[in-house]
């Protein structure tokens, strides 16, 4: 069923608009999982239906159930339907999942045959008449493909995922829990004690620790030598702190593998980690730029390509007291309303319990990305940015301890997608070489389910003027630098991967190999780790009171405690 799952980050991005057309995600998701099928049969010589099954078996057993069920449902009607060289865009427009809505363009995601045409079944007499002697089980014009046999319980479970921005496990309540994905410890420093509230990454410690490990560091007892407790040994006067993005889809670190689209790539090992990330909301949370902590293993390893580099990682090789203590709140889709109405309150810090926390505002899209074609009307605007971005400043001061740090980042410039992608070729086109960037753009677009209209487009004057209201939002963002606040202190800083991208193209390297290939908006793996290294150099340049100083007993502290208990 991960086929079928993979598709889905289509349904995700589809949610978040208001309107679509001829089809919408429905019909993307459509026509990626028949695109796959349909190429998987021409590799393997083997009917559609045969492919289907070949790829249900390629799924981890959890999935390899409903997707067999869906192709059950689906493959007596795919026997009746489907004609010689039809497309999955026909194939979808037969099943009636893509339509042609009035006044508006078709939409096509691989080349159409000359002599096909793009109609629901009902509109051919010839393939009613068979439907109807099969008395097939046809799904109605326009239907919800979560609707389908299958692919429902799918549905009901991502829909419980993506919805949550909390610890699925979290009895005490403190926002941290022992578990690693659902919003667990992937997210957030691991609990050690989750039935203690006043235990957890970045508190203060209990009675030195000398019995418990109250702020899950690794670090506790008493040196038997000294007699005095390790936690005031060696974190005492280090001034512990941890870190915490305010973040987007950006910060969340999304990756969708390569090879999960790609049918020349598809095998089993590749959809072995799918139920970690599918827990993760196709996130990587643990790989990101701000907050990772892991490089990728088996099976993971086999589709995160690149090392881990981030700022909670050389905040902890510089202070091992600072173990485990980041947070990663970023949702897919965040914007700056949206940060203020339900997303900034996941964020966990005891104003007297707990350490400072150095906290990074990175909304660097979504304000100006929407899945409108109108999208200069519906970005947000200068003044709209300023009273949501105020909001979350006052709230951060209501909530952070004293001698916190905040970072305000500024927009990116997304014009070096279309620039650095638009003729290669996407994943889904790899077999034919016949989808390119631009024409996966145009697609979405045409779906008006894009996750960014204005970047991702084919249109130079609205990706400038998308480009025109990120600078005037995060020129916003630079004046509202300058207020002072009681509990921390707030800067503003250029968004990272404009250095990433200039020091990696002065090497002569092409921008692509910092993209993420299938969504062909994100930083993938390699740019994530280049982005902790910019910002790291800018705090230690710049800002070097926010990263502390350097704790002389970091060997002491790994001697004894080793990796410190670990993160799982």
């Amino acid at each position: 069923m991960k086929l079928i799952f993979v598709a889905f980050f289509i349904l995700s991005i589809g949610k978040v608009c208001d309107a679509d057309a001829n089809g919408g995600a429905n019909c993307a998701t459509c026509d990626v999982i028949m695109g796959l099928v349909e190429q998987t049969s021409a590799i393997h010589n083997e009917s559609l239906i045969q492919s289907l099954e070949r790829l249900c078996k390629l799924l981890p057993d959890q999935f390899e159930k409903p997707c067999l069920v869906f192709a059950d449902y689906i493959g007596p009607i795919l026997f009746v339907i489907v004609e010689d060289k039809d497309t999955p865009d026909v194939i979808c427009h037969k099943l009636g999942f893509c339509t042609s809505t009035k006044g508006h363009p078709q939409c096509t995601l691989f080349p159409l045959n000359s002599n096909k045409k793009l109609r629901h079944f009902s509109e051919d007499p010839i393939l009613k008449q068979k439907v109807l002697l099969k008395k097939l089980n046809m799904p109605k014009i326009g239907a919800n493909i979560c609707d389908l046999p299958g692919i429902k319980e799918i549905c009901a479970w991502i829909n419980a995922i993506f919805n949550n921005h909390e610890p699925a496990v979290d009895l005490d309540g403190d926002k941290h829990s022992p578990y690693e994905t659902l919003r667990g410890y992937s997210w957030r420093g691991k609990d050690c004690d989750d039935k203690d509230r006043s235990m957890h990454a970045g508190a203060r410690t209990l009675n030195d620790d000398v019995n418990r490990d109250s702020n899950c560091n690794g670090i506790m007892g008493t040196d038997p030598v000294t007699k005095q407790p390790y936690e005031t040994t060696f974190c005492e006067g280090s001034e512990p702190r941890g870190v915490a993005v305010l973040g987007d889809s950006i910060s969340a670190h999304f990756h969708l593998p390569r090879e999960w689209f790609n049918s020349t790539e598809l095998s089993e090992g590749v959809f072995e980690g799918l139920p970690y990330i599918g827990e993760n909301e196709l996130d990587w949370p643990a790989f990101s730029y701000a907050t990772g902590f892991m490089n990728a293993t088996d099976p993971l390893d086999k589709v995160l390509h690149g090392k881990t580099d981030s700022i909670y990682f050389r905040l902890w090789q510089r202070n091992r007291c600072n173990f485990k203590d980041y947070q990663n709140i970023a949702v897919n889709g965040a914007a700056a309303e949206g940060m203020v109405k339900h997303i900034q309150q996941s964020l966990y810090r005891n104003k007297t319990g707990d350490y400072p926390l150095i906290v990074i505002y990175a909304l660097v899209g979504n304000d100006v990305c929407n899945g409108h074609p109108d999208t200069i009307d519906h970005m947000t605007k200068p003044e709209d940015m300023r009273k949501y971005a105020l909001q979350t400043l006052d709230f951060l001061d209501s909530v952070l301890p004293s001698g916190s740090y905040v970072f305000l980042t500024g927009l990116a410039d997304g014009r070096v997608l279309y620039n650095s992608l638009h003729d290669r070729v996407h994943p889904i086109g790899a077999l034919r070489n016949d989808v390119t960037y631009a024409h996966f753009y145009d697609y979405f677009n045409c779906l008006e389910i894009s996750p960014c209209t204005g970047w991702m487009n084919t249109n130079e004057t609205l990706r400038d003027l998308t480009t025109q209201r990120a600078n005037e939002l995060s020129d916003v963002l630079v004046d509202i630098s300058n207020n002072t606040y009681k509990n921390f202190k707030l800067w503003y800083n250029t968004n990272p991967i404009n250095t990433v991208i200039q020091e990696w193209t002065a090497k002569g390297l092409p921008t692509w190999q910092l993209l993420e290939p299938v969504d062909g908006f994100h930083a993938n793996q390699i740019g994530n780790a280049e982005v902790a290294r910019v910002v790291w150099e800018q705090m230690e340049n710049q800002w070097p009171e926010v990263i502390g100083k350097v704790n002389p007993f970091n060997d002491k502290i790994e001697d004894i405690f080793g990796d410190q208990g670990g993160y799982r």
